[in-house]
């Protein structure tokens, strides 16, 4: 569990780092309006905010990769004991009313 972590958040951690250079390099954060208002005061307040968006962005990706990868016998796998089953479930041990 903690190697899949790691799997999703330092990819992500590291695509947030170069948006964010990206972000600081060509848009100035006092000039974004909304209505005629700055929509934020303070430039660091605006580049961590841009960090943090470009973090999830990433994170919601490396996940969905993740999620994508896995194999059909993972999908399909019951979580169950064999003898915990309900009654009829094709895969419990002793058949039931399985065809």
């Amino acid at each position: 569990m903690m190697q899949r972590m790691i799997h999703i958040l330092w990819p992500s951690f590291l695509v947030a780092g170069v948006a964010d250079i990206v972000f600081t390099s060509l848009i100035d954060p006092l000039e974004l309006m909304y209505r005629g208002e700055a929509l934020i005061e303070h430039r660091l307040a605006a580049y961590t905010a841009g960090f943090f968006v470009f973090w999830l962005l990433g994170i919601a990706s490396s996940m969905l990769t993740c999620y994508f990868q896995r194999g059909a016998d993972e999908i399909n796998r019951c979580p169950l004991p064999a003898r915990q089953r309900p009654e009829g479930c094709p895969k419990r041990e002793d058949g039931g009313d399985c065809c």
